[in-house]
């Protein structure tokens, strides 16, 4: 899988799984960016073949609506779609 690392402060391990035509995906983005944080993302819809199968597998171990944006904290909580307070409670912003 291809994944985008975004540089700044660490506040655990954020992997955010998006889709590059969502635009709540593309406002989580920049709130972490706002937040300055460092975090990992991949856009799931421009993976291709196994590749894509074996990220989806992922995001549905996560969130089996498999709806995005899709954002795992530290492996241990899962935040779906654009939740500004979840996000910052979860980063103890």
């Amino acid at each position: 899988m291809k994944i985008e690392h975004v540089e700044g402060k660490n506040a655990g391990k954020l992997m955010l799984y998006a889709l590059s035509t969502c635009i709540w995906c593309k406002k989580t983005k920049q709130l972490l960016v706002d937040l300055g944080v460092e975090y990992d993302y991949t856009f799931v819809d421009m993976l291709q073949g196994p590749e894509k199968d074996e990220t989806m597998k992922i995001v549905a171990k996560w969130n089996p609506e498999c709806s995005f944006p899709t954002l795992v904290v530290n492996d241990s909580q899962c935040i779906v779609g654009f939740k500004e307070k979840e996000i910052k409670e979860a980063l103890k912003l």
